[in-house]
C-alpha cells in the first residue's frame, strides 16, 4: 500500500516537476520522516515549483510566504488583536498555521524573523503572548533559498539549519528534459492540473509504520559512528549533532520503506548521509583555505567507517 501510494505521489508531482525523480523521492521520504525540507539552488530551477506540487499532491493543508527583508515574526506566528466588540484579545494566525509551510527564499529575511520558525519547526507549536497554540498534525515545512552570495541573502544560523531534515539541491535539468518542461507549460500551467492523491490520514500512518521498520544494533551503530567521524575531524568545527544522528535514522527507515523493505540495510543510511548531514556540518577557515568541502568530509567518513557485515546484521 505505502509503495503504491508513494508511486502515485511521485507520478503526480512529476506532471508539473519534469525530471530528476531520485529527488522527489529524497522529499518524499522525508515527508513519510516527519521532516522539514530545505531545497537549496539558484533561481529559476523549479525549487517553488517542487514545493507546490508537493502540497498539491498530498492533499494538506497549506500557506505559502515570500520571505523578504521586511517580514516580520508576527507573520509567521500570528498575532493577537484587541477586539472591542467582545472586549478582549483574540489569537489571529500566521502563516505557520497549516499542514504544509511553502516557505519561499527563507534567507532573504533577518535572523529576527527566521527564529520565528524554531519552535514551529521543532515542537509543531506557537507561542504568541504567553500562549501556546498547537499546529495541525502533520505539520511539513519546505522552504527554498538562494545560494549565499546572491543579491540580499544572508546565512542561516545553525540551529536553523539543524532543524532541516534534508538539504537537498535540485540542479539543471537535461536538454530532453528542458524540452519536455518548455512544452507542458506551452499552454497552461501544469500545477492548476495537479490532483491530490492522498490525505493527512495516509501521511500519518506511514509516519506511525516507520517506527516499526527493523534497525539491527550493527546498523544502528554504523549511522552513529558516521557521525561521530565528523566530530573528530580536524578540520571540522560543529560535527553531526544527536539531532541530526536522529534524523539520519529516520531518513534511513523511510529510504528502506520506499524500496519495499521492512528492515533497514546499510545502503539505505549510505543513500541519505550526505543529503542529511552536509548542511549540519560547520568547518573550520582551514578547511575553505584548503578547498574542503562538507560533503567531501561525508565521503571520507563513508570510506573510513566500515559498514557491518551482513553475518552481524
Amino acid at each position: 500500500m505505502i509503495v503504491e501510494q508513494s508511486k502515485q505521489i511521485i507520478e503526480e508531482v512529476g506532471k508539473a516537476f519534469i525530471g530528476k525523480t531520485d529527488l522527489v523521492e529524497k522529499v518524499l521520504m522525508t515527508i513519510y520522516a516527519g521532516g522539514h525540507v530545505l531545497l537549496e539552488d539558484c533561481p529559476g530551477v523549479g525549487k517553488t515549483t517542487l514545493a507546490m506540487a508537493f502540497s498539491k499532491a498530498l492533499g494538506l493543508q497549506n500557506k505559502r510566504i515570500q520571505f523578504t527583508p521586511d517580514t516580520l515574526p508576527s507573520d509567521i506566528t500570528g498575532f493577537t488583536m484587541y477586539n472591542r466588540e467582545s472586549n478582549r484579545f483574540e489569537y489571529r494566525d500566521g502563516a505557520a498555521n497549516c499542514q504544509l509551510l511553502l516557505a519561499d527564499e527563507i534567507n532573504r529575511t533577518s535572523p529576527k524573523t527566521q527564529s520565528a520558525l524554531l519552535e514551529v519547526m521543532e515542537e509543531h507549536t506557537i507561542t504568541v503572548d504567553g500562549k501556546t497554540h498547537a499546529l495541525p498534525t502533520p505539520f511539513l515545512c519546505i522552504a527554498t533559498q538562494n545560494p549565499l552570495g546572491s543579491a540580499g541573502t544572508q546565512p542561516l544560523p545553525e540551529s536553523q539549519l539543524d532543524r532541516f531534515m534534508v538539504c537537498l539541491s535540485i540542479g539543471y535539468p537535461t536538454l530532453e528534459n528542458q524540452m519536455k518542461i518548455l512544452n507542458a507549460q506551452r499552454y497552461s500551467n501544469p500545477l492548476l492540473d495537479l490532483h491530490p492523491v492522498t490525505d493527512a490520514g495516509n501521511i500519518i500512518e506511514v509516519q506511525n509504520y516507520l517506527a516499526s521498520v527493523r534497525l539491527a544494533d550493527p546498523v544502528l551503530k554504523y549511522a552513529i559512528r558516521l557521525c561521530e567521524a565528523t566530530r573528530v575531524h580536524p578540520l571540522v568545527e560543529l560535527g553531526i549533532s544527536p539531532r541530526g544522528v536522529a534524523a539520519l535514522v529516520k531518513m534511513a527507515r523511510a529510504n528502506a520503506v520506499l524500496r519495499e523493505r521492512n528492515y533497514v540495510v546499510p545502503e539505505d543510511v549510505q543513500n541519505v548521509f550526505l543529503d542529511v548531514c552536509a548542511h549540519r556540518l560547520v568547518l573550520r577557515p582551514q578547511a575553505r583555505v584548503d578547498g574542503l568541502t562538507a560533503r567531501e568530509v561525508l565521503e571520507e567518513a563513508l570510506t573510513n567507517v566500515r559498514p557491518p557485515r551482513p553475518e552481524d546484521r
